[in-house]
């Protein structure tokens, strides 16, 4: 499956019980900012995806940009600053 976003949003690979990736949701919900969330505990091949990106570890949130790039654990600000 395809997780490159459109223009203007991300994806963003979390976990029910991730304090971070809760407070970034949040942060983007206020500022307008869109993203498809995926759970990498319910979707199959989703933590091995999220594990290759990041070393070999499954940390949330992982996001990926539009522009195919990836960051783990942005802040709101970095995410904006990337969007453009």
């Amino acid at each position: 499956m395809d997780y490159i976003p459109d223009a203007g949003t991300i994806t963003m690979f979390s976990t029910t019980w991730c304090g971070y990736c809760s407070r970034l949701k949040t942060q983007l919900d206020k500022q307008g900012i869109g993203y498809t969330e995926v759970n990498i505990e319910e979707v199959e091949g989703t933590a091995e995806l999220v594990a290759s990106l990041n070393g070999g570890n499954q940390t949330v949130p992982t996001v990926i940009f539009p522009d195919g790039t990836s960051a783990t654990n942005p802040s709101a600000r970095e995410v904006v600053t990337r969007l453009g």
